[in-house]
């Protein structure tokens, strides 16, 4: 999506909102002083001091006021490696937003979720001070007590999770991990825009493909890719509102695990490892090969080290 940003005086804000009264919104993203839509482009000006620009001739509006500090116009060409169309503008990271990131892709056991999260701008540095970061820099219990904390900020957020025995049936009917990753954060977008009174600012989405890969997935199940979506490669690290969906994700992901293996009756393992063959060795023993369906990926390799194992088992 087109825009540019400016960084204007509370005095000048209010000579804006002055300006576009005619063309103000009866409703307000939270953080926000006042946004008005008029039919070259919107516009969202902020506590902050920040004013968005979107739209078709944001750069002619924006013009208007100041010289923009961000201003991500889509060139015509081919775009160089280092400046994809997909990407978010730097200024988005430090404005209100939303993300998504998935957990349990590379584990046997388990399912997949995904978390998507809106943070306000105002939320940003009490979700910091609370201990929000890449999920993959945090231990477990540190993950659960976080979630626990993002939970009674009452941080709007979307969860979906793809179970075992769907993941098995999709992964037979020929979908492709990608293609489930794809359609599972789509899903859980859309999910949580429902829960909000506005269409957030941008979405940045942890990318795990390319974004024309992407967009391919969706095409097959009749989907689109929503105008304010942007693709970033550890995004976590750089959106507080991808990173708050990483530590959801996960939440959701060790919390599916601890019942899934008192379902069981055993530890099931995290992860893809030795440990994990015999774990799945000792399950098929137990309650029959059929059963793995409800606990596993099984098209993962483990299931052959499992029955290898089961085999030399039974000796």
């Amino acid at each position: 999506m087109s825009q540019s940003v400016l960084k204007l005086s509370t005095s000048q804000i209010n000579k804006m909102q002055q300006h576009y009264k005619p063309h103000l919104k009866d409703k307000t993203p939270p953080g926000a002083k006042f946004a008005a839509k008029l039919p070259s482009c919107s516009i969202t000006a902020y506590q902050s001091g920040k004013v968005l620009f979107q739209g078709a001739q944001h750069e002619q509006e924006a013009s208007k006021w100041g010289s923009p500090t961000e201003n991500t116009t889509k060139k015509k060409g081919k775009p160089s490696p280092t400046s994809s169309s997909f990407a978010p503008p730097s200024s988005l990271y430090s404005t209100s937003h939303a993300g998504s990131d998935e957990a349990g892709t590379g584990d046997y056991f388990g399912p997949i979720t995904v978390a998507c999260a809106y943070v306000r701008e105002d939320q940003i540095q009490a979700l910091k001070q609370a201990g929000v970061k890449d999920s993959k820099d945090l231990k477990d219990p540190q993950i659960q007590q976080i979630a626990r904390r993002i939970v009674e900020m009452e941080i709007p957020y979307s969860l979906v999770i793809l179970h075992n025995e769907k993941y098995n049936v999709l992964q037979k009917k020929g979908w492709t991990q990608g293609k489930m990753k794809t359609m599972l954060h789509h899903n859980a977008y859309n999910k949580l825009a429902k829960k909000l009174d506005h269409e957030p600012e941008g979405w940045i989405i942890d990318q795990f493909a390319q974004p024309e890969v992407y967009k391919k997935h969706l095409k097959t199940e009749n989907a689109s890719l929503q105008s304010n979506a942007y693709f970033l490669m550890k995004a976590e690290s750089y959106s507080i509102a991808v990173a708050v969906g990483s530590i959801i994700a996960r939440s959701a992901f060790v919390k599916h695990m601890n019942k899934l293996s008192d379902q069981a009756g055993i530890t099931l393992p995290k992860g893809a490892s030795q440990r994990v063959d015999e774990a799945a060795a000792k399950l098929i023993h137990m309650k029959g090969q059929e059963e793995l369906d409800k606990y596993a990926k099984v098209h993962f390799a483990n299931t052959d080290k499992a029955l290898k194992r089961f085999q030399q088992m039974k000796r």
